[in-house]
């Protein structure tokens, strides 16, 4: 299953969504502290979208660390990128758990220290409020409605 983990991360530096969820399997559960809980065909639009909005720009991933069995694995990447509402450079460490089924993946966590995330995107205001659950509630809501707008857009 390690071949899916790395033709996952491939496909995503090369910004290529399609492959992407192409090793999810159609019952995925996806997780992480930008989006909170993502199922099925929403956590692949979620790669579909961010995917689609980094394109001609600096987007780059580096993974690592990739181990896994028949059943589970895990990777560890690194995204960098420009936050496109602050133009603020980002450096975000990303620890990735997976669960497999069927040769794809039903399972995927994302962790990842928020805090440190909205002080490189958000400057002294992620600095301040970073840490707070309100920060985090806000966050989750914020980035769903993006994707409720691009999953209304595709349709």
């Amino acid at each position: 299953m390690k071949d899916v983990i790395e033709t996952f991360y491939k496909a995503f530096n090369n910004l290529d969504a399609e492959t992407m969820v192409s090793c999810y399997h159609d019952d995925i559960i996806f997780e992480d502290p930008a989006f909170g809980v993502l199922k099925g065909k929403r956590a692949k639009n979620m790669w579909r979208m961010l995917c689609k909005s980094q394109k001609n720009k600096d987007f780059v991933v580096k993974f690592s660390n990739i181990k896994a069995t028949n059943h589970e694995g895990s990777a560890s990447w690194e995204a960098f990128y420009t936050f496109s509402k602050t133009g603020r450079k980002v450096h975000n460490i990303i620890e990735a758990s997976f669960e497999f089924k069927d040769g794809k993946i039903i399972k995927h966590t994302d962790t990842f220290n928020l805090h440190k995330w909205s002080k490189q995107a958000l400057g002294l205001k992620g600095f301040i409020l970073g840490k707070t659950m309100y920060f985090s509630n806000k966050l989750k809501a914020q980035t769903n409605r993006l994707l409720d707008t691009f999953e209304k857009k595709q349709s």
